[in-house]
């Protein structure tokens, strides 16, 4: 007997089709989705990406997701910190750049500081972004703990 395409053969039952895969998950950190359906990790990590504008802009518009919300705060304090320090070093350094010889001293180890101190930004600016993308939850110290409590409430 001859088989005619689309028939099983006799004697063999038909099996079902195999069932559609799992949707993707919303990544490992933290569970669920994060803001606007990106992986808690991702959103996280880019909660640093432009300071306060996506601190306070994830913060606005996650509400559920510990683990972005504490990057997003995080990276407000850290943000306002950092910009406070640099208004604060460079008012100090023009009001003592008027001073003849003082001022020029001042500005060479003002440049020197702020060279380090830049570097030094970017490397903790791509290390918090990397430890987000990795889903753990790296204090920064004193602003990553106040970031904690406020989202505590406590």
């Amino acid at each position: 007997m001859e088989q005619q395409p689309g028939q099983t053969p006799p004697g063999n039952p038909s099996t079902p089709p195999p069932p559609p895969p799992p949707p993707p998950s919303g990544g490992s950190a933290g569970g669920g989705n994060g803001v606007g359906g990106l992986a808690p990790n991702v959103a996280g990590a880019l909660a640093y990406l432009l300071g306060p504008v996506t601190g306070i802009l994830f913060l606005v518009l996650e509400k559920e997701n510990r683990f972005v919300r504490f990057h997003a705060a995080q990276s407000t304090g850290l943000s306002v910190a950092w910009i406070v320090f640099w208004i604060i070093t460079s008012v100090l350094s023009a009001a003592l750049s008027v001073v003849p010889v003082v001022g020029f001293l001042v500005s060479i180890l003002m440049l020197f500081v702020s060279l380090i101190l830049g570097l030094g930004g970017l490397v903790l600016w791509l290390y918090l972004m990397y430890q987000a993308f990795n889903g753990n939850e790296w204090e920064i110290p004193y602003i990553g703990e106040q970031s904690r409590k406020i989202l505590l409430g406590g």
